[in-house]
């Protein structure tokens, strides 16, 4: 990676800027009131104990970056499709010389060495034990538990940079970030009666009558128009993201296509990338459902794209999963060729993340769309209590992130009830509290609030992104796991099988020599991307004691816009649409 940093090491310039005053007047920079529900305070950490920590510089220009994304994503602009190079990216990225010089002049006068982990020399990596981090930054590290895994994290409630920094760094971490390891378990289960229901799909043309319980890729292609006919263009390319050590089994994908999709080569598979420690080992018995189900479903759908597994290692507990979402992200931008669509399947809930740290990584997923990348999150599965099942005692509805980042495609799930494509009850979707509506979406949301009334009024911010964008069938999807077949659930099912649509429209605009689609959502919220989506108006999402959000004509926040309907989308991204 390249790097704007070049860090001072004479021992003669250490001692020099050591008894450096300008260091020593420490303000508050983030804080927390407390350890979240479920830790308990152990006691201080060990003083040798050492910290790997990251430290994000303020960046230069995002408002003209943000400026440009736009330009080059809306239909109808000059610039659509002329999406930026990596070097254009960084210099709106990358720090200014200003802050470089005084974050050198910091590390150097603690004689602490950090090395830049970012392609735009944004973010910095270094190590040093409990008892310096508490001196440099006056805090309080301590070791916390969850009481229900009983894994251990050594965080503090509090951190405070020295007044010289401020306006050049935004957030080191992990600080007061806390991370329950299961509340980024893969979001599938087994099916669940709730939602399981009465399905019919017979109605609709050319659908199998199998496809009443149980979904398929060749339900899908049936249902939502998807093409069989093999991609063309190599350089068209789909990646998945994994975490937690869930890995993709290659046996397990072969035997998945032999009996759903026979008419592929028996050599086709996918490609690896391992980041952070990251592998991905073969052994039947590790093989992950959340990892087989994104290759199932991409390999298996976007016939003949050329798709990669990106195994990313590292501790959740100790870590923090918004900084293994960082370094993979930082990892793709750090490509000369990123892919063209990145689907990921996982997410936590939205004030499980620091403010700072949510917009500094939804910010990354910006760079991203504005290089021509298509990023695509699951909008997760416990209605409007947030991530998972179960939280049925929260006053206020819970956002979760990335979904409700304004730059990625949000994707909620979908069933079929009685001839009827329904919203799928688990699918969380809302509003967030950490980002404002961005205008693409303000009238389409708008006119769902206006139907909503004063319904659920308080319980969630009117004014903040509204998610998901889309949606796709999430419920009783079969997989192969360690040789056994299993329905599984949930928006992890629906988010690669979209991403798997946006895939085969690249293919066709690359081969008519057309710019990929890129950041999606000002063309999914214009006129035509809305008619080329299929309106699913019955079913709500349930959670915090309320039947939650209901599904409507037009957007909602259960299903967004809607379901694809590749025919019509190869129409709205100017292809021929095919007959």
């Amino acid at each position: 990676m390249s790097s704007s940093f070049k860090f001072l090491g004479f021992a003669s310039l250490v001692a020099a800027v050591a008894a450096n005053p300008v260091f020593h007047n420490l303000v508050l920079h983030e804080k927390r009131e407390g350890a979240p529900n479920g830790f308990i305070k152990l006691g201080a950490a060990p003083a040798d104990q050492v910290l790997n920590l990251r430290l994000a510089l303020v960046n230069s220009d995002m408002p003209g970056l943000e400026s440009s994304l736009y330009a080059v994503s809306t239909p109808g602009s000059a610039l659509y499709g002329q999406h930026l190079t990596k070097e254009a990216v960084e210099e709106f990225v990358k720090p200014a010389p200003e802050s470089v010089s005084i974050v050198n002049e910091f590390f150097a006068a603690q004689n602490v060495t950090a090395k830049s982990i970012s392609p735009a020399g944004d973010w910095l990596a270094f190590s040093v034990p409990v008892s310096k981090a508490n001196e440099i930054f006056g805090a309080n590290f301590s070791v916390f538990q969850h009481e229900e895994t009983g894994k251990q994290s050594v965080r503090t409630l509090a951190y405070s940079i020295p007044a010289a920094l401020k306006g050049h760094i935004d957030l080191v971490h992990p600080t007061i970030t806390f991370s329950n390891s299961l509340a980024h378990l893969p979001l599938v289960s087994s099916p669940v009666s709730a939602v399981a229901g009465v399905q019919n799909l017979r109605s609709r043309a050319n659908v199998p009558s199998s496809c009443d319980s149980t979904i398929t890729p060749k339900c899908l292609q049936a249902l939502y128009g998807i093409p069989t006919t093999l991609a063309t263009e190599s350089s068209n390319t789909l990646s998945v993201p994994g975490f937690v050590e869930e890995y993709a089994n290659h046996a397990d994908l072969t035997s998945f296509l032999k009996t759903h999709r026979p008419d592929l080569s028996a050599n086709t598979t996918f490609q690896l990338q391992t980041l952070n420690g990251g592998s991905n080992s073969q052994n039947a018995s590790e093989a992950g459902p959340e990892a087989n189900l994104d290759i199932q479903y991409t390999v298996g759908l976007a016939s003949g794209v050329p798709t990669t597994f990106i195994s990313v290692g590292g501790n959740i507990t100790s870590d923090g999963f918004g900084n293994l979402l960082d370094i993979m992200a930082n990892f793709v931008l750090g490509e000369s060729n990123p892919p063209h669509v990145l689907s990921t399947s996982y997410g936590l809930n939205e004030d499980d993340v620091p403010p700072a740290l949510a917009n500094k990584i939804c910010n990354t997923f910006m760079q991203l769309g504005a290089r021509g990348t298509t990023v695509v999150f699951g909008s997760g599965d416990g209605g409007v209590g947030g991530l998972q099942l179960g939280n049925t005692t929260c006053s206020a509805f819970v956002p979760t992130f990335p979904a409700g980042c304004p730059f990625i495609t949000s994707v909620g799930a979908t069933t079929l009830i009685k001839e009827t494509e329904t919203a799928a009850n688990f699918t969380t979707g809302g509003f967030s509290n950490y980002f404002g509506m961005p205008s693409y979406q303000a009238s389409a949301v708008s006119s769902f609030l206006a139907a909503q009334g004063s319904t659920n009024n308080g319980r969630f911010n009117t004014s903040g992104r509204a998610f998901p964008d889309v949606a796709a069938q999430g419920v009783n999807v079969e997989i192969v796991v360690g040789g056994k077949t299993q329905t599984i659930w949930g928006t992890s099912c629906a988010g690669p099988i979209f991403a798997s649509v946006i895939a085969l429209l690249n293919d066709r605009l690359i081969a008519a020599g057309k710019a990929p689609l890129g950041f999606l959502n000002p063309l999914l919220y214009s006129a035509t991307g809305k008619a080329a989506l299929n309106d699913v108006t019955s079913g709500n999402n349930p959670g915090c004691g309320t039947s939650g959000f209901t599904a409507r004509t037009g957007w909602d926040p259960i299903t967004g816009l809607g379901t694809p309907n590749f025919p019509a989308l190869m129409g709205a991204v100017g292809l021929e649409t095919p007959n």
